[in-house]
């Protein structure tokens, strides 16, 4: 689902207009970012946890090159799903397989 399908469902279940679920969708962004970035969690229960999670510096290695590399400490948001959320039973998603090659001839 993009953001535009959630305003849409938000505005007919909410019976809104899709300016007004638009409005209501860019505050809560607003809002919950505005939170992690001064530290605090946002709980929604029932649904789950946005918080902030701080990485430490390390070391890292280049794959192609096996070179040793310094990564950064650096500060990432974290999403926590609530019992609702983990014990969704969600319909398993079909992986595209890959084109078989043509059995050669002899």
């Amino acid at each position: 689902m993009t953001k535009a399908e959630l305003v849409a469902k938000i505005s007919e279940d909410a019976k809104l207009t899709k300016a007004q679920a638009q409005k209501a969708l860019n505050c809560f962004i607003e809002i919950t970012t505005a939170a992690l970035k001064a530290g605090d969690k946002v709980t929604l229960v029932g649904f789950g946890t946005f918080s902030v999670v701080n990485r430490t510096a390390r070391i890292g290695r280049n794959p192609q090159t096996g070179k040793e590399l310094k990564i950064a400490a650096k500060t990432n948001g974290k999403f926590t799903p609530g019992k609702a959320l983990k014990d969704l039973k969600a319909k398993p998603v079909k992986t595209a397989q890959k084109a078989k090659a043509p059995a050669k001839k002899k």
